[in-house]
């Protein structure tokens, strides 16, 4: 098996967040709004920063790369970058209402309804084709979604909100080539920063004076925001955005794992059978990359 470096980067992105739990867990005491408000100023901060002093090269080659564009690709560029950070301000947003006002059981199933989503968006909108054995993922992974909404159908609903703001996200960057990855996450949050500067008057608590709030916050930030994001974002210029999507999976299984090992929560066997499909849909979906065979001169090489 062997992975080009763009899956790489989606999978580990995916195992990154997967492992969220563990930085937001210790910042349970705060308000989820004030986590949101200074999880963004602060990647806004660090990432400016980081272009100013350490890339300003790309930051020229951008500017006159676009100039260079017509007028039609500058406004794609520009509609594709502002419709990005708005779905990624409204998927955080969202996120955040849903855990705090309606369940945390309603948050996490979104995250095993984007891949779907996904999935379908990229279908229908991008035109990308899925084979026999992708659809027969995709249907693997609407069956379990379907056994762990057993009883909750309400949860659906919130969820979709959630997972279709973050699919739509996915989609859209896949055609937003034309600018530096790490400028373009800059751009966006940025965009994203201003959205949210008006609320923080109005919905912050006072400023957090603990250290252990700005410890794990750096972590969150760098770890857990700039890296993955990141990674999301260079995984879309190679790989096409229902293959993203479906190895989005690899985060929930993560969480599964920790509420199971290491949070010791009560796990039903709906759960287990349905994660289990979960899995299985990971490697159909993607068992032409998985299983690859070699080529024909490899292979000869092999039995000689």
């Amino acid at each position: 098996m062997r992975l080009s470096k763009y899956y790489l980067a989606a999978i580990t992105a995916f195992i990154i967040w997967g492992f969220f739990s563990l930085a937001l867990k210790p910042l349970y005491e705060y308000p989820s709004l004030d986590i949101l408000f200074y999880r963004v100023f602060l990647c806004v901060v660090l990432m400016m920063g980081i272009n100013l002093f350490f890339r300003r090269k790309t930051l020229k080659e951008t500017k006159e790369n676009f100039k260079l564009m017509s007028p039609v690709q500058k406004r794609n560029v520009v509609l594709l970058t502002l419709g990005g950070s708005l779905l990624l301000s409204a998927n955080w947003f969202f996120f955040i209402y849903v855990m705090n006002h309606v369940s945390v059981k309603a948050a996490s199933f979104a995250y095993l309804v984007c891949p779907i989503l996904t999935t379908v968006f990229a279908y229908f909108i991008l035109k990308e084709k899925l084979n026999k054995w992708q659809w027969t993922a995709v249907g693997l992974s609407i069956f379990s979604c379907v056994l762990l909404s057993f009883n909750h159908f309400m949860d659906i609903f919130y969820s979709l909100i959630v997972a279709a703001t973050y699919a739509m996200y996915l989609v859209s960057q896949r055609k937003n080539t034309a600018i530096d990855k790490f400028l373009l996450l800059t751009l966006q949050l940025t965009t994203t920063a201003i959205i949210l500067l008006p609320f923080y008057p109005f919905y912050s608590s006072e400023v957090p004076t603990a250290f252990d709030f700005y410890f794990f916050l750096v972590i969150i930030v760098v770890l857990f925001t700039i890296i993955p994001l990141f990674l999301n974002l260079y995984a879309l210029k190679g790989v096409n955005s229902s293959t993203v999507g479906i190895l989005l999976y690899i985060n929930p299984l993560i969480n599964f794992f920790l509420a199971i090992f290491y949070y010791k929560e009560e796990i039903t066997p709906f759960q287990i059978i349905a994660y289990s499909l979960i899995l299985l849909s990971i490697i159909v979906f993607n068992s032409k990359h998985i299983f690859k065979s070699k080529p024909k001169e490899l292979q000869a090489k092999d039995i000689l």
